[in-house]
């Protein structure tokens, strides 16, 4: 685990969150980011990476994603994650996004 990962505070309990979901391996926070209504951060309590994330723990945290996404944009969602600084992946923690509660269009932007 890095010196300072924001999201293993918050999974700490030592920096605030918006909880939206929680069990024993899976949390889903409010993103402060607001540039949609609904701004989700999936991911696991353990701190990994994109690509473990992606490789190893994808079964577990994308069922939830996709419920939460279900039940807060009847309308349609969308999922996705950023590798690398080239996408501006902002956090070293593996998490997924859940965009939506309007109309996205082809880019979020």
């Amino acid at each position: 685990m890095p010196t300072y990962c924001v999201f293993c505070n918050i999974v700490a309990g030592k920096e605030p969150a918006n909880i939206i979901y929680e069990d024993d391996e899976i949390i889903v926070i409010q993103n402060i980011l607001r540039w949609v209504p609904v701004m989700l951060l999936a991911m696991t309590k353990q701190h990994t990476t994109q690509a473990e994330l992606w490789a190893y723990h994808m079964h577990k945290v994308g069922p939830i994603a996709v419920e939460i996404g279900r039940q807060l944009c009847p309308g349609g969602f969308r999922l996705l994650s950023n590798f690398g600084y080239d996408a501006m992946q902002s956090q070293e923690h593996g998490h997924l996004h859940i965009l939506g509660g309007t109309f996205l269009g082809h880019y979020v932007g």
